[in-house]
């Protein structure tokens, strides 16, 4: 058996990206690898700039997501007048500055984002031992202790309690799920899972294959990663 690390994704407003056109932000169903992999480099207190170090935990990263209560999507549409000299937040503490010529800024910037409002994810992790000295144990130490602000997937959306829900010793992702509860929030209807690897447990209705994987070294997305969704069951 493996040591997995269990979260619970609980907030008013999550977003798990997906193929972005123009300026419409979509959201996937479930919380794809470089998500992922970015909330656990953010809590260990990885910078963007160590790309080698955020490759290799993607690359090894397998994990599997219920969901507890299936929410409904939420679009917002936002509007504002940026000007050059405009600053924008950042988790590191520094201003983010702004670049363009003059007639950059002569016009309100548009755009739609999408998010997942009411739902409630359970997650089960593990990193191969091949993705680098960070255990299961470290990784939950970190969660509980995080380096930089941790938020699910956009920085407004900041979780309404504590990630972690402890550590769990199962033979595959989707098991570890099996024996975590239910949140006391759930939903009546029947709680789906996806998971990045096969089991015997599963009865998948669906596979598809996400562009959710991020090149850290280039700074964008590139390849895809199978994706099994269907229902658990019952142990």
């Amino acid at each position: 058996m493996i040591d997995h690390v269990v979260m619970r994704f609980d907030a008013p407003l999550m977003s798990f990206g997906g193929v972005m056109v123009d300026n419409i932000g979509v959201t996937d169903d479930w919380p794809c690898a470089s998500m992922l992999t970015g909330l656990i480099g953010n809590a260990l207190g990885y910078r963007r700039t160590e790309a080698e170090k955020l490759q290799r935990l993607q690359d090894h990263l397998i994990f599997s997501c219920r969901a507890d209560r299936q929410g409904q999507r939420l679009v917002d549409f936002q509007t504002v007048d940026l000007n050059k000299n405009d600053r924008g937040w950042t988790t590191s503490g520094e201003a983010q500055g702004r670049s363009g010529g003059a007639n950059t800024y002569d016009n309100p910037h548009l755009r739609y984002r999408y998010f997942w409002a009411d739902r409630v994810l359970t997650v089960a992790l593990r990193v191969e031992p091949e993705g680098g000295s960070e255990d299961a144990r470290g990784i939950a130490a970190a969660l509980t202790d995080p380096a930089r602000p941790l938020f699910l997937g956009r920085k407004t959306c900041l979780p309404s309690a504590p990630l972690l829900l402890g550590i769990v010793r199962a033979d595959s992702s989707v098991d570890a799920l099996r024996q975590v509860p239910i949140s006391p929030y759930a939903s009546a209807q029947p709680h789906a899972v996806m998971t990045t690897e096969t089991n015997p447990y599963m009865n998948i209705w669906r596979t598809q294959n996400i562009s959710g994987r991020r090149n850290w070294r280039s700074g964008v997305h590139g390849g895809q990663q199978l994706w099994f969704e269907g229902y658990v069951d019952d142990p």
